[in-house]
């Protein structure tokens, strides 16, 4: 099942992290898929920061650090961008499986990943929406119980 939800300005992002962010649990792994300037770290600083309970956590990029760990109760998140990397054999570095093992991972630019990427995780592909900060999120689940979770998610304005 492949769950599209509409919203038509960063507000509408917002709800949608923090509906997400709510039922977060550990060992969670999101993909964010998107071109440039979709909104993929836009939408993972709104997930740290509902996931944090604080709307005022700084949430640096990790653009050039590739890797943004967040000590975050009950469990930390773990924030990549692998747009710089350009071997799947780098992702290692960034001690990525101790972030799949126990923690919540949102990972910008996933395709870098390759044979690495999780059987167990929830994709999110970002595309424009109807105005110009409008976004279509098509949530694709992939293990577990991402399929019931996504279900829930997409109201109250988002």
């Amino acid at each position: 099942m492949i769950k599209t939800v509409a919203v038509g300005d960063q507000n509408g992002t917002e709800i949608l992290a923090g509906q997400l962010a709510a039922c977060a649990k550990p060992g969670d792994v999101i993909l964010m898929h998107g071109t440039l300037g979709m909104g993929k770290s836009a939408f993972c600083r709104a997930y740290i920061r509902a996931f944090a309970n604080n709307p005022h956590e700084e949430v640096p990029s990790p653009t050039f650090t590739l890797v943004q760990v967040y000590e975050l109760d009950p469990v930390p998140v773990w924030h990549f961008d692998l747009y710089r990397l350009s071997d799947p054999e780098e992702v290692h570095e960034l001690d990525i499986e101790d972030a799949f093992a126990d923690g919540v991972s949102l990972i910008e630019w996933p395709d870098r990943l390759e044979y690495l990427t999780p059987e167990n995780r929830l994709d999110i592909h970002i595309e424009p929406g109807s105005n110009v900060d409008g976004r279509v999120f098509q949530l694709i689940p992939h293990g577990e119980d991402w399929e019931n979770r996504i279900a829930k998610l997409g109201g109250d304005g988002a």
